[in-house]
């Protein structure tokens, strides 16, 4: 079960945190996996490991935001690959502040990364997609599309878009053979928050990290794997019957 033998799956945001795990996931279970992600160093050493385990795997430097750029990457992949099934959106950027701490740079720097970099990705995908007779597009999105979260206005907005998004694009290609879906994780421990922990609570990271930790009723952070576990099942064949869905992964945030 839940193996992606043969299929050509493209990660954005690809060489750290839960993109990487997803990359590496994914091409242990049998996937092609082309690594895009802004940082080109840290995308090649993504697949440098994958390629080092035994998988099939390129990288490329790809901006999301940038038309340009996710439009060379896919041709790039269909070039390389013959084709594209797997779609995962990963990249994404995260702000901190009210509506009235949130700087309008701020603001449209966490669009052009979270909502329009997701636009352009799938755009540039699409076609290659259909061509090869349909495929899977997951969506990172996040338990702040679905609930309200205390300082993350630009970023929960961005999330609510990606969730609305997800359920357009199922609407408009379900009927040919193209599911799409998101997920919706609490925190997830990766570097991101460890950067984030250093950089604003200096001499006072364990105690923060106990305190974000705790805000999920199982009282930990979730694990770039289990956000990867979860992908696997969504885009494989086992998923089948399942599109225009959002899947909390949130360590029992949204039971209380």
């Amino acid at each position: 079960m839940f193996q992606l033998t043969n299929k050509s799956a493209v990660v954005t945001g690809g060489a750290s945190g839960i993109g990487e795990a997803i990359s590496l996931l994914f091409a242990r279970q049998g996937a092609r996996v082309s690594v895009l992600d802004v940082d080109e160093a840290a995308a090649r050493r993504t697949a440098d490991r994958i390629v080092a385990e035994g998988g099939k795997a390129d990288a490329q430097r790809c901006d999301v935001s940038s038309g340009a750029d996710t439009i060379a990457a896919m041709a790039a992949v269909e070039k390389a690959a013959g084709r594209i099934d797997i779609l995962a959106n990963i990249a994404g950027v995260v702000h901190i502040g009210t509506v009235e701490t949130t700087a309008e740079a701020d603001f449209d720097r966490v669009y052009r990364v979270n909502v329009k970099g997701m636009f352009l990705s799938t755009q540039a995908a699409m076609p290659v997609i259909l061509k090869g007779g349909g495929g899977v597009i997951l969506n990172m999105a996040s338990i702040a599309s679905l609930i309200g979260i205390p300082e993350r206005f630009a970023y929960s907005t961005s999330k609510g878009a990606v969730l609305s998004m997800t359920r357009s694009i199922a609407t408009d290609y379900m009927t040919r053979n193209v599911r799409c879906n998101c997920i919706c994780p609490a925190r997830v421990h990766t570097p991101l928050v460890d950067g984030y922990l250093r950089s604003t609570y200096p001499g006072r990271e364990q105690e923060m990290f106990q305190q974000l930790s705790a805000y999920q009723p199982l009282g930990r952070m979730g694990t770039p794997e289990e956000v990867a576990q979860m992908a696997l099942y969504l885009c494989s064949d086992e998923a089948s019957f399942i599109t225009g869905q959002a899947f909390p992964i949130d360590g029992g945030v949204l039971v209380l």
